[in-house]
């Protein structure tokens, strides 16, 4: 009978029986610990840049968390046969498609090792050695497998890479169309040439940077359906087809562009219709800007710019009238005993009480102008982000358990330390939780998760809740004096806003019935440097 390669690498590697039942053993003293690893696996991945960015987000994050507790598991199954085989070859593959650099599958199969054969060292027993050993092959029959079907698809790439640069280089043009790839590729902008049929066949390297995909990646593939985001595809669509039939010959569109790894980009775009020529012939080029860093700083300046100027304005008026209130006050409260004493009318007495409430509350605002007006400096110091949620959730859980709204922390199990003034922070977080609990109130139940997940240069905290949603997806909350509560100052969010920023981090929200999500990205800063600035 012919040998299968997996075959042979096992007798290699000396893998056998012995092998396949320890790991099986194994298994049940391990799997209790699968999602932990999954998940501090992962963790580890947020630290770095090139490798957390083929990530489309956090569903997809928790998706591949649970694939590698199924995947622990099948390592584990004691079945090595031509199924497995298969199966392993298929992750190298997906490794190939997701755009993950090689270097990071043996690294990531180094961590998965140290962690299963810590379990082993601590809960296996007598047989830890065995099972080390068991695990040592049967990981590197993996790292082999996934490695020799990744080398396959690079390969498979380089070959259409070969045939689309031999096609090239058979042109009596090919010098020239060499230095006007030069050319395209110094341009910031993204270039992308499209033939009468909307495939594309020129993409600059500006235009493979901001996408993440490879000449090779999208050469012959249709423009719209690739590079257009859902929500502008129908739109966008229409206006290719019209200038690939020649009823336009120029055209300026701001479009939504999708990405490889799923994230979607501000781009202005100005296409210009060329001569015609063959089916594969270039008919319209689409240079593309990438405004979407752009608006989003402007964005934030514009809000800096207006809290700081109402600030300015709070500040000149809580001067103005804190003085004739606290004079108001003390004459409400002299009357009100006068009338106690002399004329104790109900409707006399309840007067007073109102206008006595009534210029408490104004008191309180102007407190809250002064507050927003002079932002006090920041003291950044080193800050354990779970220590901010717990302090959060002791704070205003007993308000919340009382009106039957559960609150839940949601965060990495490893410490995560930012640099920050920790007081500031602690404020953005019962504020925001706070408006949570307001929010779901009226209606006695609910749930509100406060998650903090770490990218490879920041910190992003969401508070997120299941209650009516605001009233406008597009309202202005971060504006002062907007307030959806009948008794808000409209401040609250516009300070959480200004703190935020002072930090140099962003704050957003999305809203819809049934989900309301504040999101602030925090840096992380230089903790050597805090800790030089705590013992100066």
């Amino acid at each position: 009978m012919v040998e299968t390669r997996f075959d042979e690498l096992k007798r290699y590697v000396r893998f056998g029986a012995d092998d396949a039942r320890a790991l099986l053993a194994f298994r049940a003293v391990a799997e209790p610990h699968f999602v932990r690893i999954a998940r501090e696996f992962y963790e580890r991945i947020r630290e770095h840049e090139e490798a957390h960015a083929v990530f489309t987000g956090e569903e997809q994050i928790e998706r591949l968390q649970r694939s590698m507790v199924r995947w622990m598991g099948r390592v584990l199954s004691g079945t090595y046969d031509e199924a497995y085989f298969e199966e392993t070859r298929k992750i190298g593959r997906v490794h190939v498609r997701v755009g993950l650099p090689q270097r990071y599958m043996f690294t990531a199969m180094a961590l998965m090792r140290v962690s299963l054969e810590d379990v082993a060292e601590k809960e296996a027993g007598a047989a830890a050695k065995v099972v080390r050993t068991a695990l040592t092959r049967i990981l590197d029959l993996e790292l082999a497998m996934m490695l020799e079907s990744y080398r396959e698809d690079l390969a498979e790439q380089a070959r259409r890479r070969d045939e689309f640069e031999a096609q090239s280089l058979r042109s009596d043009l090919a010098r020239t169309l060499l230095l006007h790839e030069a050319a395209l590729d110094a341009s910031p902008s993204l270039i992308v040439g499209i033939d009468p049929r909307g495939m594309i066949r020129l993409f600059n390297r500006a235009a493979q940077t901001i996408t993440g995909y490879a000449l090779e990646d999208v050469f012959g593939a249709p423009f719209v359906e690739l590079l257009v985001a859902d929500a502008a595809r129908p739109k966008d669509a229409a206006l290719v087809a019209s200038l690939l039939a020649g009823t336009l010959t120029q055209l300026a569109d701001e479009s939504l562009l999708k990405t490889r790894s799923g994230k979607v980009r501000d781009v202005r775009w100005s296409f210009t219709r060329t001569d015609d020529g063959g089916p594969e012939d270039i008919v319209l080029f689409a240079n593309g800007e990438d405004v979407t860093d752009t608006r989003a700083a402007s964005r934030q300046a514009h809000q800096h710019e207006k809290l700081a100027a109402l600030g300015t304005l709070a500040a000149g008026l809580a001067h103005e009238i804190r003085n004739p209130l606290n004079g108001a006050q003390l004459h409400v409260a002299f009357l009100r005993r006068a009338l106690e004493k002399k004329l104790p009318e109900p409707e006399l007495l309840e007067a007073a009480g109102v206008v006595g409430d009534e210029i408490k509350r104004l008191a309180r605002l102007v407190s809250e102008f002064l507050d927003f007006a002079r932002p006090s400096a920041l003291t950044n110091k080193r800050v354990v982000v779970q220590a901010l949620v717990t302090r959060t959730l002791e704070l205003t859980g007993p308000l919340a358990a009382q009106a039957g709204i559960v609150i839940v922390a949601d965060v990495p199990p490893q410490e995560l330390v930012i640099v920050a003034d920790g007081g500031k922070l602690e404020q953005v977080l019962l504020n925001v939780v706070q408006n949570a609990i307001d929010a779901l109130s009226p209606g006695g139940s609910g749930r509100i998760v406060v998650r903090v997940r770490r990218h490879p240069r920041d910190v992003v905290v969401e508070i997120e809740d299941d209650g009516p949603g605001l009233p406008s997806p597009n309202a202005p909350v971060f504006d002062a004096f907007f307030s959806t509560k009948p008794t808000g100052t409209g401040l609250g969010l516009a300070i959480t806003h200004r703190i935020v920023t002072d930090h140099g981090g962003t704050v957003g929200v999305e809203s819809r019935p049934g989900r309301t999500c504040f999101r602030f990205t925090l840096p992380i800063g230089n903790e050597s440097a805090a800790l030089e600035g705590e013992s100066a």
